[in-house]
């Protein structure tokens, strides 16, 4: 009983903390590419992929991690950041034969994983909209 107390106590910062590691990388990762658009434009190619989806990767990328770590819509941009991983792994990792892209395959499923928990816990107390979907 104690140690489910302890828990419940400490819920509010651990659902903080883990929206911000969880978040962090993408809008990280959405203002590399803003920072370098011509080596992300070529990375896209590169796969296959047109130039035009990369301002929407971006939007995603961001918009959604910032929204996460900020606790406002968090299930939707969580959602949306669970497909735009499985997408990636997809599209970008699938060589299998490639120990490297194995990994790179198997991280993004897990953080997709991750968020999928997100969507369905919510932000938790300590976020800015924490009654929005």
């Amino acid at each position: 009983m104690a140690g489910r107390l302890a828990i419940r106590k400490a819920e509010p910062f651990a659902l903080l903390a883990g929206r911000v590691m969880l978040a962090a990388i993408f809008a990280h990762d959405g203002i590399g590419k803003i920072g370098n658009y011509g080596a992300a434009v070529a990375y896209a190619r590169a796969f296959g992929l047109p130039e035009a989806l990369l301002p929407a990767a971006i939007a995603v990328e961001l918009g959604c991690g910032l929204a996460i770590i900020l606790g406002v819509c968090t299930r939707l941009a969580a959602v949306l950041l669970a497909g735009f991983c499985i997408a990636t792994a997809v599209l970008f990792h699938s060589k299998f034969s490639e120990i490297n892209q194995l990994l790179h395959f198997e991280k993004n499923v897990a953080i997709a994983g991750g968020l999928l928990v997100l969507a369905v816990v919510g932000p938790g107390r300590w976020a800015l909209g924490r009654d929005l979907p």
